[in-house]
């Protein structure tokens, strides 16, 4: 963990600090635990079918759960960074503050997605006005966080500048803090975004792996 902690950390004292380690097993968990609600629905399927032949509509709505429900984990991972709006009147000023904390590429990213590029020792991240993607390094996984800053009132540029902020100075403590909603595949989610975002995730993916 580096050296500065968020103040933020102490007001969860429950939880264990988010590492590599970590995150590698809620990834598994979040496999395991997708895996034991769908794996049941194909097998019943066949079940089905082999039983009763006629019943092989029932089989079809049985495999069919199996690729809605990780379609439903992935749209709730989705949700995290789906813009919430805000005062718009102070909009401008606040992206031209946010600009000064990105590089050109990430700055013209962050215009055209509304989310914005950061690599971290975790990862590449990509930061919401109320969320954050995290794109392990491989580009196999994204794990999905809710965050928010403690003013709502702020315009969205300012809520990712403070986010992202909070990201520099403790990496490590800012996923400690955001509530884990999501890890799966990178299609899974990017399937689930609005198109105009989906670029954001492909460069974090295509970062992650280099």
């Amino acid at each position: 963990m580096s050296e500065a902690v968020l103040p933020e950390v102490a007001g969860v004292p429950w939880r264990k600090p988010e590492t590599e380690r970590s995150l590698r097993s809620r990834g598994r968990l979040w496999t395991a635990w997708t895996a034991a609600y769908v794996v049941p629905f194909p097998l019943m399927g066949v079940a089905i079918v082999l039983l009763e032949p006629l019943a092989a509509p029932l089989a079809f709505i049985a495999t069919a759960h199996a690729w809605v429900i990780p379609e439903l984990y992935a749209s709730r991972g989705a949700l995290t960074v789906k813009p919430r709006g805000g005062p718009m009147a102070a909009e401008e000023r606040a992206q031209g503050l946010l600009a000064d904390l990105l590089g050109h590429d990430e700055r013209e990213l962050q215009r055209e997605t509304g989310l914005a590029l950061e690599p971290g020792a975790l990862g590449t991240w990509l930061v919401g006005d109320a969320g954050a993607l995290l794109v392990i390094p491989g580009g196999k996984r994204v794990h999905c966080f809710c965050v928010r800053t403690t003013d709502p009132g702020l315009p969205p540029a300012d809520r990712i500048a403070h986010l992202l902020l909070a990201l520099r100075t403790d990496e490590e403590g800012f996923a400690t803090v955001a509530n884990h909603a999501f890890a799966g595949a990178p299609w899974r989610v990017r399937r689930r975004m609005r198109a105009p975002m989906r670029p954001a995730l492909d460069a974090a993916v295509s970062a992650a792996r280099s």
